[in-house]
């Protein structure tokens, strides 16, 4: 066993106990499990860690991560644990690319990397009616969300929010390219201010969808452009920041 705040940033294995900080809350409760703003003096328990009676459990293999939600340290945080993994688990709430592989009368079949297909009912998007269906046929990409993703259940999606509106989710364009990258590669690149799309977009003006199942769909101005793209998002990942910004000059004189 260790302390939680003591091994971040370092490697932690599956089995591993993290002690968590003491705090003076008056119902003893020191974790609250899922997404969200957390209230204050609470922690929250992220990917790859478990509640236990000790403290955390570790579930995956990876480096450990901290941060502060705001109010300095009395004010708690999340942990979870950063890992390259390329098998994608579906969760609930997660946006991902699917293509649809089948369609079985009300419900279309969506592959979406998973050990099991998904499941996505033709109402599932804006403004569908039952007369008034959407044209998906198999093959097709689709941008949705998990409505509902456990061990027990068929995961099933959706392509609309709360409110009923799409919110940029539904049948991705035939043109473009659709890759599979790893899913560090897609939680890179979807955090705030991401500096390898702040530099792609200085090469050329191009689409982008990201799924957290670790498919990217791009679309340039060309077919050359395109896949010019595609080859630096996959390179990427082994690539530092330096790499990267030489890689791109090369590229930005064209």
């Amino acid at each position: 066993m260790a302390a939680a705040e003591a091994c971040v940033g370092q490697v932690v294995l599956p089995g591993d106990v993290l002690l968590l900080p003491a705090h003076p809350d008056e119902d003893g409760e020191r974790l609250r499990l899922g997404g969200g703003a957390a209230p204050r003096g609470r922690l929250l328990c992220g990917p790859g860690l478990r509640r236990c009676a000790a403290g955390l459990l570790v579930t995956k293999c990876g480096l450990l991560r901290h941060r502060q939600t705001g109010g300095g340290a009395a004010a708690g945080g999340a942990y979870w644990v950063d890992s390259q993994q390329k098998r994608y688990v579906p969760v609930k709430g997660d946006h991902v690319i699917g293509v649809v592989t089948a369609k079985a009368g009300d419900v279309f079949k969506l592959d979406v990397g998973g050990s099991e297909q998904a499941s996505l009912s033709y109402l599932a998007f804006e403004g569908a009616t039952k007369r008034n269906r959407p044209n998906v046929q198999v093959g097709d990409l689709i941008y949705g969300q998990f409505l509902v993703a456990n061990k027990d259940m068929e995961p099933e999606m959706v392509c609309i929010d709360s409110s009923g509106r799409s919110n940029g989710m539904g049948i991705i364009g035939q043109d473009g390219f659709l890759i599979k990258v790893s899913l560090g590669l897609i939680r890179k690149l979807l955090a705030p201010k991401s500096e390898i799309i702040q530099e792609l977009s200085q090469l050329y003006p191009f689409e982008l969808v990201l799924g957290m199942n670790g498919r990217i769909w791009v679309k340039a101005k060309t077919v050359q452009q395109t896949l010019i793209i595609v080859n630096i998002l996959e390179a990427c990942e082994y690539m530092t920041a330096e790499q990267r910004k030489q890689a791109l000059a090369k590229f930005s004189g064209n």
